[in-house]
């Protein structure tokens, strides 16, 4: 597969991984997602671990009704929340703020001083908000909104005794069918205060009486590596796993908090034969091997993972991902339309088919197969890949030779701002000029420059497309606008200078040009390349060969080789010359720059 395909396939490949359904064997897993670990990505995430069933079971289904103040709503407290409410439109948040929560204290109803507390949050003003909060849970302390809110700014207000007394009733009112999944819950929270020493403190205490319970080690041993202390996160992992040797999130903390890469992979090996039937600690174990570019095993993973459910989208997401990555397209497509098949036969709005109709479309173009191609890419709904999967049905139609159906997609495109609306004038410029009508292109781009005269992009593209016109005053014109808006654009630099250069004309300024390109872009191969031509237009012949073989070292571009194999042949060094020539024309053999220099040096290869 092409590069491209590599870059896009890899960056979902982990996530793709972290929300394979979870089996119910492991009552520790409610809402627990383990800090991020250098070693790997071994720990699960909550959608990994949610065991739904009991994590129902430990909060209420309904929330109780809050008990409203029997207050007549007189019409000094109706004046009191809309004269608050108006000064909060306008922009006065204080006296707003300051009227509610008097409001609130006189009639002693909890919604006033939830609105007070809104007022302050969004005001950005943590200090009022937690005095609003405060006393709404002093009114409403059967408000579980309440509780989780004051608990959240109690973690950032570096006072964490206000919290013991009621994660301690938490605790010991939770069922003890559900009080593991509480303390990993409050672990969660406490990963949120300021004081991490104090937090961990705090959960040293609140875990006390529970000892006996796989879980109470399982949250110290993940507060514990969430502030860097690995040593004891180890010491409370093992003894987790002594109290529940099959729990699963005990041997992924085990995993989370291990030293390296090769201590992951046995740990989670170890238990698999053990728990063969484990899927949360197999998903891990093919994450793992992704981190480490193992793509044959993790697929032998996943496939596994496959056979106990032949129609769990996410494993043949990661199926076709990974066959994608490793090069076996047709595996991929087998996998990706059987995921894309699952979702429309079970919609579900935490998944997204848009990585998946990219890829197949990609795999399709790559076989120009133009029509399976557009198909797919058709199906991207609006979203962030929307506006890139319409460019590309424009190209491709173009490629097909369908210019005008390719110029009324992009006109349909609905851009948002000015960065799309630049990218498909961009996209039109090029299509154009790919079908031999620079002109047209030509005024396309100084059509969106008139919208927007100080584009550097438009400006590049517009000068570019004045060169090819031979129209050198325009371009000259437009990159010395463009260097004068952003004079660290080395593009601009080198693209005057090399266009001068090209024609041997005023050589010692294009030298300069190149030399300020180069200064800001040293390692560009392009830019060493201009340093080359213009070097060889000087008549240096030995300094632009090794400018040039430097620039094709970097990267071995016909271009590059074609100025190369001109400068070795002036030097006399015809075979060489007609070598790099012959290679030029085996990866290009329609290259127009090596049939002009061949013309013009009535060479032949």
């Amino acid at each position: 597969m092409k590069k491209a395909l590599a870059i896009v396939t890899l960056s979902t490949l982990l996530s793709a991984c972290a929300s394979v359904t979870p089996s119910n064997n492991d009552a520790t897993s409610a809402d627990v997602q383990p800090a991020a670990s250098p070693a790997a990505s071994a720990a699960a995430s909550p959608e990994q671990l949610k065991a739904r069933k009991l994590a129902t079971r430990a909060m209420p289904v309904k929330p109780p009704e809050e008990h409203l103040p029997a207050v007549p709503l007189t019409k000094e407290i109706l004046f009191k929340v809309l004269s608050s409410e108006i000064a909060f439109q306008r922009g006065n948040w204080q006296s707003a703020y300051v009227t509610l929560l008097g409001a609130a204290q006189q009639t002693r109803d909890p919604r006033l001083a939830r609105r007070a507390a809104e007022m302050a949050l969004g005001a950005k003003q943590a200090a009022e908000a937690l005095v609003a909060i405060r006393l709404w849970r002093e009114l409403a302390p059967d408000s579980e909104e309440a509780t989780q809110y004051y608990l959240g700014f109690i973690m950032l207000s570096n006072n964490l005794a206000e919290a013991r007394p009621i994660l301690e009733k938490r605790l010991l009112d939770a069922p003890p069918q559900a009080r593991g999944v509480m303390m990993l819950q409050i672990q969660r929270l406490l990963m949120r205060a300021q004081d991490k020493p104090g937090a961990f403190a705090l959960l040293e205490q609140l875990v006390a009486p529970y000892t006996a319970m796989a879980e109470a080690h399982l949250a110290l041993a993940q507060e514990a590596f969430s502030i860097g202390n690995a040593t004891r996160a180890k010491e409370e992992a093992q003894i987790a796993l002594n109290l529940k040797p099959d729990s699963e999130l005990a041997i992924l903390t085990s995993a989370q908090v291990a030293a390296d890469s090769k201590d992951v992979e046995r740990i989670l090996t170890d238990f698999l034969k053990k728990y063969p039937g484990s899927r949360e600690v197999r998903v891990a174990y093919a994450r793992t091997l992704i981190d480490q570019k193992q793509y044959e095993k993790a697929r032998s993973q996943f496939e596994i993972l496959l056979k106990s459910d032949k129609q769990d989208a996410t494993t043949l997401l990661a199926l076709g991902l990974l066959n994608a990555q490793i090069g076996d397209t047709l595996a991929a497509e087998r996998y990706l339309t059987s995921y894309l098949d699952q979702l429309a036969k079970h919609p579900d709005e935490a998944r997204d088919s848009t990585q998946a109709l990219l890829i197949l479309a990609q795999i399709a173009a790559d076989r120009n197969d133009t029509d399976t191609a557009l198909k797919w890419l058709s199906q991207v709904e609006p979203g962030d890949a929307y506006l890139d999967a319409q460019l590309r049905r424009a190209q491709l139609l173009s490629k097909r030779g369908d210019l005008d159906g390719a110029r009324r997609v992009l006109a349909e495109i609905d851009t948002n701002g000015e960065r799309e609306k630049t990218q498909v004038t961009q996209v039109e410029a090029q299509l154009l000029r790919e079908s031999n009508r620079p002109q047209e292109a030509f005024k396309v781009l100084e059509t969106a420059l008139k919208a927007q005269p100080e584009n550097t992009d438009l400006l590049y593209d517009y000068a570019m497309m004045a060169e090819k016109l031979d129209n050198l005053g325009t371009m000259e014109t437009a990159l010395r606008k463009l260097i004068a808006i952003a004079p660290e654009n080395q593009q601009a630099y080198n693209a005057l200078g090399y266009s001068l250069a090209e024609r041997n004309i005023r050589l010692p300024e294009a030298l300069v040009l190149i030399q300020k390109a180069l200064a800001l872009a040293p390692q560009d191969p392009f830019i060493v390349d201009s340093m080359g031509w213009v070097q060889y237009r000087l008549g240096n012949l030995d300094e632009a060969e090794t400018r040039l073989r430097t620039a094709y070292g970097l990267l071995p571009d016909p271009e590059i080789a074609v100025h190369l194999g001109e400068v070795l042949w002036v030097k006399g060094q015809k075979t060489d010359a007609q070598k790099l020539w012959r290679e030029v024309r085996q990866k290009d053999p329609q290259n127009d720059a090596l049939k002009n220099t061949l013309a013009r040096l009535r060479a032949n290869i």
